[in-house]
């Protein structure tokens, strides 16, 4: 028993300083810094430090002549083990709590920093390993982890349990074929409209609520992702009298549309086009009760997130359809390695879940101005896709058969539908954050040809400079100085016109 006890502390006194030291050296990893330094920090720590407490020790022992002669208790191989431990775990509990957030994210996205440029078998074994030993901090970055946006268990879909259907019927694409599963707060660009339509036979249409009006406003839209970037006609030909109380919006939208899935659209849509993001006040860190309150943000038509997605979960309630209030964090193409608090829905249609942001959906954020852009990018996104940038409290809502870890959920470079609408692929970099010498080589898989640019700027600036390539699968960007990047992709059918949004990589370059 003394024997096994002895090798646990031995244990720990290798672990302790070992996890000081790659704790240390991912920080200094993710910020760009030199990682020798809390390598060097590491050899302070064990053996250094506890060998000169033991000299300091002995030498006020041969100085106190009470001490002398005095047996001691402890033996040598004890007092350096205690004091190994009693060092290192005093650094770690000091870098815990100087980044009790960013820890977590510096061991998810760098944790691997010394294995950079190797691939093998061991190397990526290493990594899993890793990448699992990082989610050990993950309890300190939830608690320190503020969403204002949540509010007790609300939003967590307590008593709704989505596992007999644990992934959403695939919507059809606009070929007819359902797209396959991949791999903010307020993103831009667009995505491509349908060209042809896929349909879906709809549940029984409800009792239609009487209204002066039940005849056809317009063709049905076609039920494929991603929709095209059109208003519902119910929502685009709606009276403005109408627009007078959630009751009415919602009565006049269920009147009008028998198929659940168009009329979840159309709720959405009335949504995302009527309401504008509370810019000022998001920037100033300063949100009113009223931004999160789905009567206040109805009757101002101005709010954030939360205030969204409780707005679109009351106008389902009058129309009888089943859309629930999910929070969690997000990642954006302006905040594309921290989480921030984000609220969203999820939709019961025809049977399964579905996702929805009809904040982002809403607009974009370009700075600190809110421009309106109305989209359809984040409606019934595949669950895949939308785990790219959205990682819920509450695990179930990810819809996904084998759910993400929050490490798993960093470590993913940020993608924008757009880059999987044009059936884009990213072989390099594979995640958010990658360390490279003076320039970085992107590699795209790119089956349908489409026309790719890419930029840069500093992360703390404004200057963009392009990156040079074919314009198809190859890319290659050239930093002027060290410092940390941001590399962005932008892709369109034609060479010439508007190129979207398709995704981000942080870049730290050391030339």
């Amino acid at each position: 028993m003394a024997f096994a006890f002895k090798a646990f502390c031995i244990a720990l006194m290798v672990g302790a300083p070992l996890s000081g030291v790659w704790l240390a050296s991912s920080l200094a990893a993710f910020a760009n810094r030199a990682t020798w330094l809390p390598v060097a920090a590491g050899l302070l720590l064990f053996p250094g430090l506890p060998l000169a407490w033991e000299g300091i020790g002995v030498l006020r022992g041969r100085r106190d002549k009470k001490a002398k002669g005095r047996r001691r208790f402890l033996t040598f191989s004890d007092r350096l083990i205690l004091r190994t431990l009693a060092l290192n775990l005093v650094f770690l509990v000091v870098l815990l709590a100087a980044y009790p957030s960013r820890a977590f994210v510096a061991l998810s996205t760098r944790g691997d920093w010394m294995l950079d440029g190797h691939h093998g078998p061991k190397a990526e074994s290493t990594r899993k390993v890793l990448l699992t030993l990082a989610g050990a901090v993950e309890w300190l970055y939830t608690a320190s982890h503020d969403n204002p946006y949540r509010e007790g268990r609300e939003g967590q879909g307590d008593g709704v349990d989505p596992s007999p259907t644990p992934t959403a019927k695939p919507i059809p694409t606009a070929s007819g074929t359902p797209t396959s599963p991949i791999a903010s707060t307020s993103p831009s660009g667009t995505a491509p409209s349908p060209v042809a339509s896929s349909s879906i036979s709809p549940a029984p249409a409800p009792v239609p609520v009487p209204v002066p009006d039940l005849s056809p406003i317009a063709p049905r839209l076609p039920n494929a992702y991603p929709f095209p970037s059109t208003l519902h006609p119910a929502v685009a030909s709606m009276p403005k009298e109408v627009e007078v109380s959630i009751s009415s919006v919602a009565k006049y939208i269920l009147a009008h549309e028998p198929d659940p899935l168009q009329r979840v659209k159309a709720l959405h849509d009335w949504v995302a086009d009527r309401i504008a993001y509370d810019t000022p006040n998001y920037v100033a860190h300063k949100v009113p009760d009223a931004d999160r309150d789905a009567q206040a943000v109805f009757r101002s038509r101005v709010g954030v997130c939360a205030g969204y997605a409780k707005l679109l979960a009351e106008l389902a309630k009058v129309t009888g359809d089943e859309i629930l209030y999910v929070v969690g964090d997000a990642r954006s193409e302006e905040a594309p390695m921290e989480g921030e608090g984000h609220a969203w829905n999820a939709a019961h249609v025809n049977g399964s879940w579905y996702l929805i942001d009809p904040t982002w959906d809403s607009g974009s954020n370009d700075n600190g101005t809110f421009k309106k852009k109305y989209g359809t990018e984040y409606l019934f996104t595949p669950p895949d896709q939308f785990a790219i940038t959205h990682f819920p409290d509450a695990q179930k809502w990810q819809l996904l058969e084998h759910p993400l870890s929050r490490a798993e959920f960093f470590r993913r470079p940020v993608l924008a539908p757009a880059f999987f609408a044009h059936g884009l692929e990213l072989r390099n970099p594979d995640r958010s954050q990658v360390s490279v010498g003076s320039s970085l080589d992107v590699a795209l898989g790119n089956p349908r040809n489409v026309f790719v640019l890419g930029d840069f700027t500093p992360k703390h600036g404004t200057a963009r400079t392009e990156c040079k390539g074919d314009q198809h699968t190859a890319m290659h960007c050239d930093f002027p100085a060290a410092g940390t990047y941001d590399v962005r992709l932008y892709a369109n059918d034609k060479r010439y016109g508007t190129y979207a949004y398709a995704g981000s990589v942080e870049v730290n370059a050391r030339p």
